[in-house]
Formats: structure tokens, C-alpha cells, sequence
């Protein structure tokens, strides 16, 4: 397992990337390298266990639903949400 600075942000150690489906959240979570994690938050390509605490949220209206959720649920609340877009997988 890899050192996990404090400085370090979503596209170091991973994150949720947010976005509304048919009026509905969904959060994929992604490792630092763009792969799409598994269940346990690991890596399939760089085997890295990523501690997901970032969401990255599509637009606007998905950003302010998390922000929501993030006041009122305490399962939520050492999560951090910001506007922005998935990393690519490297090809």
C-alpha cells in the first residue's frame, strides 16, 4: 500500500465521479490512474487501494444534490465535493 500524503487531492488518490441518471445519483468511484475501481476500492490495473473521499460532480445540479446529502447524512460527511470530470484511463 502506497503513503497517502495530507496535501494530496482527488486525482492522487482517487475519487467518486458523480452524475444524475433519469433524476437519480450515481457515483462510480475511479482510481488515481482513471480505472474504474472495484467493490473493495482497488485498482485492477495498478492494484492500488484508493481511499475515495473526493466526488467529483458532472454539472451543477448533481454538485449541489451532493452537498445536500453530504450536510444531512453522517456517513457522508468527511466527503468533499467539487465540480469536475472523470480522469481517461491511459490507453
Amino acid at each position: 500500500m502506497s503513503e497517502i500524503s495530507k496535501d494530496a487531492g482527488p486525482e492522487e488518490l482517487g475519487a467518486f465521479y458523480a452524475y444524475l441518471e433519469d433524476g437519480e445519483l450515481v457515483m462510480e468511484p475511479y482510481c488515481s490512474c482513471g480505472n474504474l475501481l472495484d467493490e473493495y476500492y482497488i485498482c485492477d490495473k495498478c492494484k492500488r487501494l484508493c481511499r475515495c473521499t473526493d466526488i467529483l460532480c458532472e454539472d451543477q445540479a448533481t454538485l449541489n444534490l451532493v452537498e445536500k446529502y453530504i450536510r444531512t447524512s453522517p456517513r457522508l460527511r468527511n466527503f468533499n465535493a467539487t465540480l469536475g470530470k472523470r480522469k481517461s484511463p491511459p490507453k
